[in-house]
């Protein structure tokens, strides 16, 4: 009995950490975005500075700490209104395009950049760009393997917000 639970922990732990090609070139991740020093990070050839932390989460310690919230579209844009975090304004939900260069598709569960986004979610995140077909969805980035897809917008969806850099 106490093998099967082993191997159940060592299961849920394998499928919990982040898997990435051989070829992976961990340094260059660590080159493409700055540290700003208070829990954002800026990509500056995109001229984007993100949350490191999907909200609901706390940046301490060098990490995101907490559960990230899970929200409707609505309620992720309204959150995003007018949103103060590291001293400053501006915040947003990104757009489609925006949150897809976050993510890192040679990994997954997570795929995006776990030195500078850690303890994301391996899951949906919402984008404010909503369907042109169909106006109850919007579009989503998902964190487990880089995918997009359209999403009704009344689902529980997570958010990470950006804003233009300075």
């Amino acid at each position: 009995m106490k093998y099967i639970i082993l191997l159940s922990v060592l299961w849920t732990t394998s499928v919990l950490s982040q898997t990435c090609l051989s070829d992976f070139d961990e340094e260059g991740q660590e080159e493409e975005y700055i540290d700003n020093g208070d829990g954002t990070a800026t990509n500056a050839t995109l001229g984007l500075t993100w949350m490191r932390c999907s909200l609901g989460q706390t940046w301490e310690n060098e990490t995101c700490t907490g559960d990230a919230s899970e929200l409707t579209w609505s309620q992720a844009l309204q959150a995003s209104h007018g949103f103060v975090y590291a001293g400053k304004s501006g915040w947003r939900v990104p757009n489609v395009k925006e949150l897809a260069s976050l993510t890192e598709r040679s990994c997954v569960r997570p795929a995006i950049n776990e030195i500078f986004f850690p303890n994301t979610p391996s899951d949906d995140f919402w984008t404010s760009t909503p369907s042109v077909i169909d106006p109850q969805r919007s579009w989503v980035i998902a964190f487990f393997n880089s995918s997009n897809s359209i999403k009704e917008k009344s689902l529980f969806v997570f958010t990470r917000l950006v804003r233009t850099a300075d």
